[in-house]
């Protein structure tokens, strides 16, 4: 099923990678400015943003209220994605509702 879902995606959508990436990259430098939180990698290169914050899980809680999703992947970190559903506004209401917790 995946890969199904990714050979689509090679055929109908790899022109707009640079969008996913570029929003990744303000996503990781937006939050990243937040007191508290860290990125996992200097350099943002892919849809993937990595981050270390202080309790991720209760973090993850809060913004989920407000519709954006955090993969939590440990006590402190999480792991956030851009993609075809991920707009500029979706990477302001995700920065909004992380500034806004805790």
């Amino acid at each position: 099923m995946l890969a199904a879902a990714a050979l689509y995606a090679l055929d109908h959508h790899v022109d707009r990678l640079a969008d996913d990436h570029r929003r990744a990259a303000r996503l990781a430098a937006e939050l990243t400015a937040l007191p508290g939180i860290e990125p996992v990698a200097r350099r943002q290169e892919t849809n993937i943003v990595l981050l270390d914050l202080p309790d991720a899980y209760g973090i993850a809680k809060e913004v989920a209220e407000a519709g954006v999703v955090l993969d939590v992947r440990g006590a402190t970190r999480v792991r956030c994605v851009t993609h075809l559903d991920v707009d500029d506004d979706g990477i302001d209401r995700a920065v909004t509702a992380v500034a806004a917790a805790g």
